[in-house]
């Protein structure tokens, strides 16, 4: 199998090309002039989605069996402070990659348009745990971008007949993410402490929301199994399949810290809208794929947090 990683550079990208390596595919990824992808036995090819002949040439070129789309603006805080640009990389970016599908010389593309489970947003009352077929009432624009992206996706399954799979991801975390995401911004602050560069305060928003957290490395073999085992036009949660506090994310963290660290709260850190629980239902990806997460959440924490200490 050939696979096209779009948006290769990210986070998410570098845990995807070592999964599909090692199931043996062959392995080409995309990343912007200003990214890098360092990952042995990954073909590197630049591209900006927001160039859509670009988009249809890179496809015309590789033929790819399988494309994994996870180019996107993909931070909630940052979607509020920069709704255009989320709008335009999300939506006008999902497109491009759509038309250029269209558009192809190899018509038996499939493609796997990653999604989020914040689409569903403020949910109904006893909705949880969320199954698929839940009513999607985004709650901040990164959301409404990535509902529009799966919607895209549904009109051009069927109207078109392309072969797409979309994919609602709850929270992921692991070693290497950004600290703008909880699990790792928890992290470098006790690594910062610990190294005396950070008073021993920990900074903290909105501690009762209730997620789901997953580790990014039972996430990427998710979506392989997808790209192998999905049935085309359908959606499909990726998740664990149980929320817990964010408090109880801190807790954790804390109980590893190597020093006594208090709690404060930032109001910056505070989101303009914040949904209070959400949770998967993930049976259906069970049942199509036999995938389910199997890395703890401490085994996640733990391993961001040492992450963390080998760098600040």
């Amino acid at each position: 199998m050939k696979a096209l990683i779009i948006g290769g550079a990210g986070f998410v990208g570098g845990y995807l090309i070592r999964e599909l390596l090692g199931a043996g595919w062959e392995v080409h990824a995309t990343c912007l002039p200003s990214e890098k992808i360092e990952e042995d036995g990954c073909s590197v090819h630049t591209l900006d989605i927001l160039e859509k002949d670009a988009v249809t040439a890179i496809f015309n070129s590789l033929k790819p069996d399988v494309i994994f789309h996870l180019a996107a603006q993909s931070s909630v805080a940052l979607s509020w402070k920069k709704p255009q640009l989320t709008a335009d990389i999300n939506i006008k970016g999902s497109v491009n990659v759509l038309e250029s599908m269209r558009d192809a010389e190899k018509k038996d593309m499939r493609i796997i348009l990653i999604g989020s489970g914040e689409e569903y947003g403020f949910i109904r009352e006893g909705a949880c745990p969320i199954s698929e077929s839940e009513p999607l009432n985004p709650g901040n624009i990164y959301a409404a971008t990535k509902a529009c992206q799966g919607m895209l996706g549904e009109i051009y399954f069927r109207a078109y007949r392309l072969d797409v799979i979309m994919v609602r991801a709850f929270n992921h975390s692991g070693p290497g993410q950004l600290p703008m995401f909880v699990i790792s911004d928890f992290c470098r602050q006790i690594a910062e402490i610990e190294k005396g560069i950070r008073q021993p305060q920990m900074a903290v928003g909105n501690l009762s929301a209730m997620r789901d957290f997953t580790d990014v490395r039972d996430v990427v073999r998710a979506y392989r199994l997808l790209a192998e085992r999905g049935v085309s036009g359908e959606t499909y949660n990726v998740g664990r399949g149980q929320a817990v506090e964010v408090r109880t994310i801190l807790d954790m963290a804390l109980s590893m810290a190597e020093c006594p660290i208090s709690v404060v709260n930032d109001p910056a850190k505070m989101r303009a809208s914040d949904i209070p629980i959400i949770e998967p239902d993930v049976s259906h990806i069970a049942k199509h794929t036999g995938w389910k997460a199997e890395i703890s959440m401490e085994q996640t924490i733990r391993d961001t947090l040492d992450y963390w200490r080998s760098r600040v």
